[in-house]
């Protein structure tokens, strides 16, 4: 059976961001083979600019429902092809979330056992955290009340709406043929750039999602590989309301500002 072209694309791109920025945080986390979260950071943007590079040309490298949206929403982009997409790049991100457990096994356990932590019980997201974000980032510790208090729902919420409209405007002005200073064969480059500012400024806050795929996939592995319902009670709703709906709202805000205010001004100044 020969798969579309688009398949491959959304498919293996999204398991290249999840296999390389999952495997960054587990590294970080399990190991600590990194310092500080810009070394996370440029895993991901670098992971994100290899899966455009890579399928860009099978499927437009959405890799991201808050991209697929957000081009069904305000370009020509097939309606019909939004939940194939989703469905596309949901499987891409758990397959990966399955390759970093498989990989991390062993790491996982031994961290576990030297740091008292019972993966399906209050604490559980200390190691959940290498698949689904939380908020505030647990940090490789269990969340005490304390630590809440960094970073609550409403802030969380604005904070994912605001980084995934900050990614689409980049994603649309950087290739848009109006923009002549678009960064054209460095596109894929800039996207990633963005991911990696994104991630310095927002990842101890709320982890900083920005794509629903690549939270909820791997977020359910977590779920059945041992840590139970925590991955979907640690923060209340807000595995939902904060990275799904606020990705897929800042997607579309994203997109609208480059629809009624950018788009026009490069078509002004390109005349």
């Amino acid at each position: 059976m020969k798969l579309s072209p688009w398949l491959i694309g959304e498919i293996l791109g999204t398991f290249i961001i999840v296999f390389f920025g999952c495997g960054a945080v587990a590294a970080a986390v399990l190991t600590g083979a990194q310092v500080g979260v810009f070394q996370v950071a440029i895993v991901w943007g670098l992971a994100v600019a290899t899966a455009i590079y890579l399928t860009g040309s099978l499927s437009g490298a959405h890799l991201n429902p808050a991209v697929t949206v957000c081009m069904a929403t305000w370009s020509d982009f097939p309606k019909s092809k939004v939940l194939p997409y989703l469905a596309a790049q949901m499987l891409g991100a758990f397959l990966a979330a399955a390759v970093v457990f498989f990989i991390f096994g062993d790491a996982f356990q031994a961290y576990e056992l030297k740091n008292q932590i019972v993966r399906s019980q209050a604490g559980g997201e200390a190691t959940a955290m290498i698949f689904g974000e939380f908020f505030p980032s647990p940090g490789g510790k269990p969340l005490d009340a304390t630590a809440r208090t960094v970073m609550t729902w409403w802030p969380a919420f604005g904070a994912e709406v605001i980084g995934t409209a900050m990614l689409l405007i980049v994603v649309c002005g950087a290739t848009d043929e109006r923009n002549h200073s678009r960064p054209q064969l460095l596109t894929a480059a800039t996207i990633g750039l963005t991911v990696t500012l994104l991630i310095s400024l927002l990842g101890p806050l709320t982890g900083c999602c920005l794509n629903p795929a690549r939270d909820l996939a791997p977020r359910l592995f977590s779920s059945l590989a041992g840590w139970g319902s925590v991955p979907f009670s640690t923060n209340g709703h807000g595995w939902l309301t904060v990275y799904i709906l606020a990705p897929l709202l800042g997607g579309i805000l994203g997109g609208a500002v480059h629809r009624f205010i950018l788009k026009p001004a490069y078509a002004s100044v390109s005349k």
